[in-house]
């Protein structure tokens, strides 16, 4: 059976849209009339193939969030735990499912699923939605017979990447908020009550001091040129945005950032503290080390780590140990690699990723606090120093007025 999207009138003539599956699209027009709906237009939810190629609509389907990949991962762990066939897990999962977009995907998956297709085969129809990571742990519980259980351990993944997610984004909502106050008090005070404060001062005939003759000047430049100014900066970010579309340029860029203090430490625990969790969960799954390395790169947002996670697997490949391969890159973080180092020795590297990939992300998350409880009062002096600024640039001549009357 095949997954349909469809738009149909009720009895009222309001416009209803949703999925169906059937065989046919004259089978979901059948079954739309027997719920007394007037079908207007039914198609396929996803056409797998388009002419002689093999295109997949899947491509364009957009990326779900995070909370609704995890909500997904995290029902089909509990149905199939409770030894629901597979099939039958995705058509309940799509039941409860509110968007016509997630149940349309689940519901093709399922039709896949039906046909005779493994579920991480099925997945890889959208590939926008299940990463490689996700499918990869997917197929090695279905060969291991154990896919339950894997499910639930991507659940708690994505869960907690859920998490990790939400709290980063909350750290950084305070530190905008107060930047957009702070550059719209100063624009404000230098368009609109500068101009008029210091007009006065024009008349007087007097030799004004640097500090309110730079005032006005600033004054000046932001009233002709302001409007110019934001497009100007909107245009190179527009152009920069362009220009690191280029993986040449973009590794640049990104071998850039890793060159600046303070700023390379926060890149490299984000990025190596997300491939350590990664690896870990996909040895755990049962994903052979070379092609568990090879998955786990791909989730390094950094090019150049990217390309070191790479030849890490290259030389695991070529018989060193993990650890010291690691150790040979100078990119990860020492306590990584010997943490790795023990794992292999013990036998436990599973356990040893997670408790590395663990640490990373509490002193990670430590060092955003304490950057934050720095930058919130940095703000407020910054702020209070271009009020003061302001208001010293505006008293110094009405101080000189008053010794010339003297």
């Amino acid at each position: 059976m095949t997954a349909y999207r469809y738009r149909a009138l009720n009895p009222e003539g309001k416009l209803v849209k949703g999925v169906l599956e059937g065989d046919s699209e004259r089978q979901v027009r059948m079954q739309l009339r027997g719920q007394k709906l007037r079908p207007v237009d039914v198609g396929e939810a996803v056409n797998s193939r388009i002419g002689g190629g093999s295109f997949r609509l899947g491509n364009l389907f957009n990326r779900i969030s995070t909370g609704d990949l995890a909500l997904i991962t995290r029902q089909l762990a509990t149905l199939v735990d409770s030894n629901l066939p597979l099939d039958e897990a995705l058509q309940a999962a799509a039941s409860q499912s509110r968007s016509g977009r997630i149940k349309g995907m689940l519901l093709q998956v399922r039709s896949r699923v039906a046909e005779g297709h493994t579920l991480a085969y099925a997945m890889g129809e959208f590939p926008q939605v299940f990463s490689e990571m996700y499918r990869a742990m997917v197929n090695a519980g279905e060969h291991a017979g154990f896919l339950g259980p894997v499910l639930q351990q991507l659940a708690d993944y994505t869960e907690q990447r859920q998490y990790a997610g939400q709290k980063l984004k909350m750290a950084m909502i305070y530190p905008f908020i107060l930047i957009g106050v702070a550059v719209a008090v100063v624009l404000l005070l230098m368009i609109f009550v500068v101009p008029k404060l210091v007009g006065i001062f024009a008349q007087s005939h007097q030799e004004l001091p640097a500090l309110t003759k730079g005032l006005i000047s600033t004054s000046d430049f932001f009233q002709q040129y302001g409007g110019w100014l934001v497009l100007g900066v909107f245009a190179l970010w527009l152009i920069a945005r362009q220009l690191l579309k280029n993986p040449s340029r973009r590794k640049r860029w990104h071998r850039f950032l890793l060159a600046l203090p303070g700023i390379s430490r926060l890149l490299i625990a984000m990025d190596t503290a997300r491939f350590a969790s990664t690896l870990s969960i996909l040895m755990a799954s049962g994903v052979p080390l070379l092609d568990s390395l090879r998955i786990a790169g791909q989730v390094l947002t950094n090019l150049v780590l990217r390309q070191e996670s790479e030849t890490v697997a290259e030389r695991v490949a070529e018989g060193a140990s993990l650890n010291r391969a690691l150790q040979q890159s100078g990119r990860f973080p020492p306590m990584m690699v010997h943490m790795v180092a023990s794992g292999e020795t013990s036998g436990e590297l599973e356990l040893m990723l997670e408790r590395s990939a663990t640490n990373q992300e509490r002193e990670l998350e430590m060092t955003l606090g304490t950057m934050m409880g720095l930058f919130e009062p940095l703000m407020v002096v910054f702020m209070g120093g271009m009020v003061l600024t302001i208001v010293l640039a505006i008293l110094l001549p009405i101080f000189n007025l008053n010794t010339m009357v003297n």
